[in-house]
């Protein structure tokens, strides 16, 4: 599967990465994962509402996240929240994109020596 992998070995695409870092401190409904994303990536990434629904229906599939139950929440309304799961494959992507950046550095440093 192209945007969630079932094991960590696949790197997340960008716009999986920004949902599952929105749904990190905090259950969301869509509408507000839609803004945070575009918050996080300083207004470059701005998920269409069929690339966010199809990313959480994999999501989901995948267990990485679940629906929560909003208090106060229309019906039509659905909230999500990370597992264990998600979490572990976003610190599993955070620390692929981490040792890509040190080689990258590294790499950039010794042409400039």
């Amino acid at each position: 599967m192209r945007h969630v992998a079932d094991q960590h070995s696949e790197p997340l695409t960008e716009a999986v990465f920004l949902i599952l870092l929105s749904l990190a401190p905090e259950p969301k409904h869509g509408y507000a994962i839609m803004k945070d994303v575009e918050e996080i990536s300083n207004g470059r990434v701005k998920l269409s509402t069929g690339t966010l629904y199809g990313a959480l229906r994999r999501l989901l599939e995948s267990k990485w996240i679940v629906r929560f139950a909003e208090k106060e929440a229309s019906r039509d309304r659905q909230a999500y929240r990370l597992t264990s799961n998600g979490q572990a494959a976003m610190t599993a992507e955070t620390a692929r994109m981490k040792s890509l950046t040190r080689v990258a550095a590294s790499r950039m440093a010794e042409g400039q020596a």
